[in-house]
C-alpha cells in the first residue's frame, strides 16, 4: 500500500529509481542515484554542510536538473553544467563561484589578475568534491607526486597545487638552496594572491622589498648607507624560489657583485685564474669574497666611509 502511493505520487518511477524534486530541482538524494561517490563526499566538505541548511546543494552550482533527470542522466544532457567539460569558457565556471563568494576580500582584484586573464578557472586550483586534508579547510587539486625526499608532514601543500603549472617554480624548489616551502614552512600565497592583485607577480605587497622585509625584518633598515639595489628589488641579487648558490643568490659571489662593481676599485680581473698562470701571487684569488669585508652589503649604520662601503 505505501509502495503505491509513493509510485502514484511520483517519488519513485515504476522501475524503482528516485525521482524526488524540490521547488527548485532534484534534490540531492536524487542526484545519489547516479552519483553516489560525489554526493558522499561534497556532502563533508564545506561547502555541502552549509548547502544542507540553505536547500538543495548539487544545483547550485550544477544548474536546474530536471531535464538532466528527465533524460535519464549523461553527460551535458539536459543543460547540466560539469565543470570538468574543457568546452565550458573559465570564466563562466568563475562566475558560478563568484555568485557566492564575490564578497571575499582575496577576491577584490581576481579580474586584474593573471589567472583570469589566462583563463584559469576555480576548479583547475580547487576540489569541491574532496574532503580537505588536515591543517586545511579547502580541498586543492593535486596533480603530480610531492618533490619532496622525505614527507614530514601530513597537511596538503600549496606547492603541489601551484607547481602543476609553474613547472619552473617546481625545478627551482629542487635546488640547494631554496625556501622551505616543500617542507610545509612557506606557503605559496605568503607571498602570492593567487586570487588577483594589482601589484607585479600577484605579490602580497606594493614591492618586492616591502613583501621580502615582512619577514626578514633585519633587512629594512632605515640605514643611513642604503644599499640601492636593496632599495630597489630583492631579486636583482637573489632568487626567490631556488638557487644552486648560498643564499639564494643568483649568481655566486662574487660574479654577483661584479655585475655592477666592475670598472672601478676590485676590478673583476682580480677574482679570476689569471694571477696562478702567471705566476704572480693574488691574496684574493682562494677563499676570499666581496662579504669578506663589505658584509653589511644590506645597509650599515657605520659613522663616515666604514659605512658608506658597507665595511667590517
Amino acid at each position: 500500500m505505501l509502495s503505491a502511493i509513493i509510485l502514484a505520487s511520483g517519488l519513485i518511477t515504476s522501475s524503482g529509481v528516485a525521482t524526488a524534486q524540490t521547488a527548485g530541482g532534484p534534490s540531492q538524494e536524487v542526484c545519489k542515484n547516479c552519483h553516489t561517490d560525489h554526493v558522499a563526499s561534497y556532502l563533508e566538505t564545506k561547502h555541502g554542510q552549509k548547502g544542507n541548511v540553505k536547500g538543495p546543494d548539487c544545483q547550485t552550482c550544477h544548474g536546474n536538473g530536471d531535464a538532466h533527470v528527465k533524460a535519464g542522466g549523461g553527460k551535458g544532457v539536459g543543460g547540466i553544467i560539469g565543470f570538468n567539460n574543457k568546452a565550458m569558457p573559465a570564466d563562466k565556471k568563475a562566475a558560478i563561484c563568484l555568485s557566492c563568494h564575490e564578497g571575499n576580500r582575496h577576491l577584490a582584484f581576481w579580474d586584474s589578475g593573471a589567472h583570469k586573464k589566462n583563463d584559469v578557472a576555480c576548479t583547475d586550483c580547487h576540489r569541491l568534491h574532496n574532503k580537505p586534508g588536515p591543517g586545511s579547510t579547502i580541498a586543492l587539486r593535486k596533480n603530480d607526486p610531492t618533490v619532496s625526499t622525505y614527507q614530514t608532514t601530513q597537511r596538503q601543500l600549496q606547492y603541489e597545487t601551484c607547481t602543476s603549472c609553474h613547472k619552473q617554480i617546481r625545478s627551482q624548489l629542487l635546488k640547494p638552496s631554496q625556501h622551505p616551502i616543500i617542507e610545509g614552512k612557506v606557503a605559496c600565497t605568503d607571498c602570492h594572491n593567487p586570487h588577483g592583485a594589482l601589484s607585479k607577480q600577484m605579490i602580497n605587497a606594493e614591492s618586492i622589498p616591502q613583501l621580502c622585509t615582512s619577514c626578514h625584518t633585519e633587512k629594512r633598515g632605515p640605514f643611513v648607507w642604503g644599499h640601492p639595489p636593496v632599495e630597489e628589488n630583492c631579486l636583482a641579487c637573489h632568487n626567490s624560489h631556488g638557487s644552486n648558490h648560498a643564499r639564494l643568490l643568483a649568481e655566486k659571489a662574487p660574479n654577483v657583485c661584479q655585475d655592477c662593481h666592475d670598472a672601478s676599485r676590485h676590478p673583476g680581473t682580480i677574482y679570476d685564474a689569471s694571477g696562478s698562470w702567471t705566476g704572480t701571487k693574488n691574496t684574493r684569488l682562494l677563499a676570499r669574497g666581496c662579504v669578506n669585508c663589505h658584509n653589511q652589503i644590506h645597509g650599515s649604520n657605520a659613522p663616515a666611509m666604514r659605512g658608506k662601503f658597507f665595511l667590517r
